[in-house]
C-alpha cells in the first residue's frame, strides 16, 4: 500500500484521512494475525447499567476486581484520558486437528485442557501484536496518544467488540461471530485518534437455546444472564476456596 502523507501534528485528522486510515489499521491487523478489526465510540453508557445490576445480583463471586474500578470500566477516557475511539481486533485461537472435546471427556483415563489454553500465553502473543499494531499507526501518521489492552485492565471488552461490528453477544454473554463461533481472543487499542466508527452486526441467535440447554452447571440462568458462581471456567480459575 503506498503511504499516507506524514500527518502535521498540529493539524486535525480530516475525515477522508481518518477513513483512509481506518482501512490500513484493517490490513495491518490481518498482515499480524487479526482476523478483524473494528472502531468502536466510547459511549458505554447501556454498558455500565447492565453491569451494575449484575453486580448488585453478587454474580461476580470472588470477583471483587469487577467493581474496584468505579466507572473507569464503563468510560474509557476516565481509565486512559484523551481516548475518544476504541480499536478492537479478534484473533482466534480454535486449533487445527484438536481432539473432540466431548470425545476426550467420556475417556476417562484422559484429562481434556481448555482450548484457549494451548499454546503461548495468549496475553504477550495479543499484546505483542497491537503493538506492532501501533507502531504501523505511528509510521503513517506521526506521534499518536494510544494504550494497549488484553484481558489485562478494567476494560468492557465484549462490549467493545459489539460495538465495533466483530459480532454479537450470544445467549451464553460472549460475543458470537458467524465465521469463528466465539473460539477468539480480543484486544484494544484506546486512542485519540477520531476515527469513524463502525456499525453493529445484527444478532442471529434467533430461538436456538443451545448454551442454556447444554451448560452443565446451569450457569446461564436466563438468555443473557451468567451466574458466574456457578460457572465451571470461575470455579476453576477465578475461585480462590473449595469447590
Amino acid at each position: 500500500m503506498p503511504p499516507m502523507r506524514p500527518r502535521n501534528l498540529n493539524e486535525p485528522l480530516t475525515e477522508p484521512a481518518a477513513g483512509e486510515l481506518v482501512g490500513r489499521i484493517r490490513h495491518w491487523a490481518a498482515e499480524l494475525g487479526f482476523q478483524q478489526a473494528g472502531i468502536a465510540d466510547c459511549d458505554l453508557g447501556e454498558a455500565e447499567t447492565r453491569l451494575m445490576q449484575w453486580l448488585s445480583r453478587g454474580w461476580q463471586g470472588d470477583m471483587d476486581y469487577l467493581s474496584a474500578h468505579g466507572t473507569r470500566r464503563t468510560r474509557p477516557a476516565e481509565l486512559v484520558p484523551g481516548t475518544v475511539r476504541v480499536i478492537t481486533v479478534r484473533m482466534n485461537y480454535f486449533p487445527g486437528g484438536a481432539a473432540d472435546s466431548w470425545d476426550v471427556m467420556r475417556d476417562g483415563s484422559r484429562a481434556y485442557v481448555a482450548r484457549y489454553a494451548v499454546g503461548r500465553d495468549y496475553h504477550k502473543v495479543l499484546r505483542a501484536r497491537l503493538q506492532k499494531l501501533c507502531d504501523r499507526i505511528a509510521d503513517e501518521t506521526g506521534e499518536f496518544s494510544y494504550r494497549v489492552f488484553t484481558d489485562s485492565a478494567p476494560v468492557m471488552e465484549v462490549e467493545l467488540a459489539i460495538k465495533s461490528g466483530l459480532g454479537w453477544r450470544g445467549k451464553h454473554t460472549l460475543v458470537l461471530n458467524r465465521e469463528a463461533g466465539s473460539w477468539f481472543f480480543l484486544g484494544e487499542i484506546y486512542t485519540n485518534l477520531p476515527l469513524p466508527v463502525d456499525s453493529p452486526q445484527s444478532e442471529h441467535c434467533g430461538t436456538c437455546s443451545r448454551c442454556i440447554d447444554i451448560c452443565p452447571t446451569q450457569a446461564i440462568v436466563a438468555p443473557y444472564q451468567l451466574d458466574a458462581r456457578r460457572c465451571i471456567s470461575y470455579l476453576t480459575i477465578e475461585h480462590k476456596g473449595d469447590i
